[in-house]
């Protein structure tokens, strides 16, 4: 997939794309805890996701499960990948405000970036609502995955900091954009899901092009470096996202379930596909090759091959 000679991308003038991301953040922002009815009722009747998108969808383990109990798994995954996002999201808003720190306050450029940490604010608020209305509660991380965000956290720069957002905020985006115009998904994932799609479109354009404007400029030891931290990060938390007491709450063995969703291909080709724009986008610029790209693998992001 990588190409070795692509033509650099076509940019927008950095100060140009910021304020027409402005504009756009004020024409169509929300603010979740008006938008969404928070007292309304979680049907118990209805998917949090796609039946097909959950991890065990195929197995043996599927097919021992009730209707009642897969919809439970359902409502439990999308929340255990909620408090992964919320992880991420945490360690972005702390990467952003390090990124401008370095930069012109009075720039529109900063100014945006200013406007996606408040973004992200509400989000992590938002999505630690649903994590609570879905029926589950965060867990802390294991510790090797715990230290590595604060590790990646303190240390990324530029175009890490925009490949890794934009890794975590496309894969999400291209699931809750399926969500919101399901009607067997439940009204409240999907009022999250829409408010979610239309500000990250914003904010994934921000990254995309920060990106592409960042990485040529790197050395070759920069790059190689970048490579295999964006490998583990993208490993960690793609193989996080579905927490082990996920399927303890549901009467299963979390290591067998675990095993066999490792293991599910319909569960690997469904991160495959959710994946398939960054990956094409960070291929194409050579950010996924080498040791990196064994991780990228490893979790299940470039297909079976």
């Amino acid at each position: 997939m990588s190409v070795g000679n692509a033509p650099t991308p076509k940019l927008t003038d950095r100060e140009d794309i910021a304020k027409r991301l402005l504009r756009g953040s004020a024409k169509a922002s929300f603010d979740p805890l008006v938008e969404i009815d928070w007292d309304a009722p979680v049907d118990p009747d209805m998917w949090a996701i796609r039946p097909e998108r959950i991890s065990l969808y195929g197995t043996h383990l599927w097919d021992q499960l009730s209707d009642e109990k897969r919809k439970e798994l359902s409502r439990l995954e999308v929340a255990s990948v909620a408090t992964i996002g919320i992880w991420f999201e945490t360690i972005l808003m702390q990467m952003l405000v390090r990124h401008v720190y370095h930069n012109d306050p009075t720039t529109l450029h900063v100014q945006y970036a200013y406007t996606e940490i408040a973004d992200e604010c509400r989000h992590t608020v938002m999505f630690a609502k649903m994590v609570r209305k879905l029926g589950w509660e965060a867990h802390r991380l294991d510790p090797v995955t715990f230290h590595l965000g604060r590790v990646f956290k303190a240390i990324a720069h530029g175009p890490l900091i925009f490949a890794g957002a934009l890794f975590v905020e496309e894969i999400l985006d291209q699931l809750q954009r399926e969500a919101v115009p399901d009607e067997q998904i439940l009204p409240l994932v999907r009022a999250v899901a829409r408010i979610h799609v239309t500000e990250e479109a914003r904010h994934m354009r921000y990254a995309r092009e920060e990106f592409q404007r960042d990485w040529p400029e790197r050395g070759a030891l920069n790059k190689a470096y970048s490579r295999i931290v964006l490998g583990l990060v993208t490993y960690y938390a793609t193989t996080r996202l579905i927490h082990a007491k996920v399927y303890e709450r549901i009467g299963l063995d979390p290591r067998e379930a675990q095993r066999a969703a490792r293991r599910n291909t319909h569960f690997i080709d469904s991160k495959t596909e959710l994946s398939r724009k960054v990956v094409r986008t960070l291929d194409t610029a050579g950010a996924i090759s080498g040791l990196g790209r064994y991780f990228w693998r490893r979790a299940g992001l470039l297909g079976r091959g």
